[in-house]
């Protein structure tokens, strides 16, 4: 809990005092950092395709920009969380501020290289900054106000996220993928070597350009938290980090390691959702990128929508319940996407974000209550969990990369049939929504 006292007569921003009015302007400068990582996260998800045409690789190899991206948040962590544990959230956010503008501004010399390994690296590096960010900002919410409205209010800050998604995604339609060349594969395989050289410069130039211009934003956040008081939480007091009882206490927790475990399922099927949207838009239905890209911000907006509307039921149904039905929702969609050709099928895979919309902050909220000074480290838990966004759309891409499937009573393209592992995801997700709401329900 913070310092900061809540009172009974005191103006709140919600009836239900999830934001008590004292502690509005350190939640509103923590909130917006959601926004930024919610950019990065979604400006990245759309390169796959663009590092597809520009560099012209398969889709395992572009989909290792994602596994760079979210690896960065599988090893950095613990690192980050015993640094927070160390000194206080508000050092962890800036450090996690510094190293995601300076992953964002390595990309000028990575595009001036021409390197795909330049660029991964500066994913890598942004990525270890949005570690910090996230294993700081997503407790601290949690631990600045009510502890028994504290999931309502991690899911208010969560519903800000999308709109910096919403801004990434424009950005990478019209800033990127609009101004990319537009030589198909055979054209830039047919080219001279010089000619391909100067198509390949110039669309990576237009890559890098959006990535500066964050690094350089980012920067001027970290001037704004360096320069502003912000509350500490009374488990920041002490900086002394037995880690051994707290992994033991940690390990014993069936509720937060079952937590872990839907929580690497749901981001690697969410990413693997965003990032293949494009590709199932472009394969079955011959749709260019942009246009592509256009449904991936219709998916958005309505995930946007949908975490505000799942925010305000949490008053009436509980976490797990809630969670349990919307996996079953989304794991009914998924259906959809694979076994309905053309665009009812991608319809179905559009509106699996409104199921997923309530999944991440749901999932943290249920694993870390009731942990008390073991949430830092639990939190780095669940952020290392984001690494499942890493491993999972690479196994997706392998299997768009094989040829159709023949399944006797129809033929399965490769790209519908990769979505079998979100399928696989959302079932798990079900199972620990129900086991939360019938198992764990006196632990949260």
């Amino acid at each position: 809990m913070s310092e900061v006292k809540t009172s009974n007569t005191s103006p709140v921003l919600l009836k239900t005092s999830v934001v008590p009015l004292q502690i509005l302007y350190p939640f509103i400068l923590v909130t917006s950092l959601f926004a930024l990582w919610g950019f990065a996260n979604d400006i990245t998800n759309p390169m796959v395709a663009a590092f597809k045409t520009i560099l012209q690789t398969s889709y395992f190899e572009s989909s290792l920009v994602q596994f760079a991206f979210y690896g960065g948040y599988c090893v950095m962590a613990i690192p980050a969380a015993l640094f927070i544990k160390r000194f206080t959230y508000k050092s962890g956010i800036l450090v996690g501020l510094v190293l995601y503008a300076a992953g964002a501004l390595l990309f000028i010399p990575s595009g001036m290289m021409m390197a795909f390994w330049a660029f991964l690296l500066s994913y890598f590096i942004l990525t270890c900054g949005l570690s910090f960010l996230e294993t700081s900002s997503n407790p601290y919410v949690l631990a600045m106000g009510p502890e028994e409205s504290a999931t309502r209010r991690l899911n208010f800050a969560q519903a800000f996220n999308p709109i910096g998604s919403l801004l990434g995604m424009f950005t990478a339609q019209q800033v990127i993928l609009a101004r990319l060349n537009q030589a198909t594969a055979e054209q830039r395989e047919a080219m001279t070597p010089e000619a391909l050289h100067e198509v390949t410069a110039h669309d990576l130039g237009i890559l890098r350009g959006p990535y500066a211009v964050i690094g350089v934003i980012v920067l001027a956040v970290f001037v704004i938290f360096l320069l502003s008081k912000l509350p500490k939480g009374k488990e920041e007091e002490g900086t002394h980090l037995n880690l051994k009882p707290a992994l033991r206490r940690l390990f014993s927790n069936k509720k937060y390691i079952e937590g872990v475990v839907a929580q690497a399922f749901y981001v690697g099927a969410q990413i693997m959702c965003w990032t293949f949207i494009i590709q199932y838009a472009m394969n079955e239905l011959g749709m260019s990128a942009k246009t592509a890209q256009g449904y991936n911000i219709v998916a958005m907006t309505i995930f946007c929508g949908s975490r505000f509307i799942c925010t305000y039921l949490l008053k009436f149904f509980s976490p797990g319940g809630l969670l349990m039905n919307l996996a079953i929702g989304g794991l009914l969609l998924i259906c959809g996407t694979i076994f309905i050709k053309a665009m009812p099928g991608l319809y179905c895979l559009i509106a699996v974000s409104a199921c997923m919309s309530l999944m991440f902050p749901t999932i943290y909220g249920i694993a870390l209550k009731g942990l008390g000074d073991d949430a830092k480290l639990g939190a780095a838990g669940l952020i290392m969990a984001i690494g499942g966004g890493s491993v999972m759309p690479p196994l997706q891409a392998y299997i768009m990369d094989m040829n159709a499937f023949d399944l006797r009573f129809m033929m399965l393209s490769s790209t519908r049939a990769s979505f079998v592992l979100p399928l696989i995801c959302f079932l798990i997700i079900a199972i620990f929504g129900f086991r939360t709401s019938k198992i764990h329900r006196h632990s949260y």
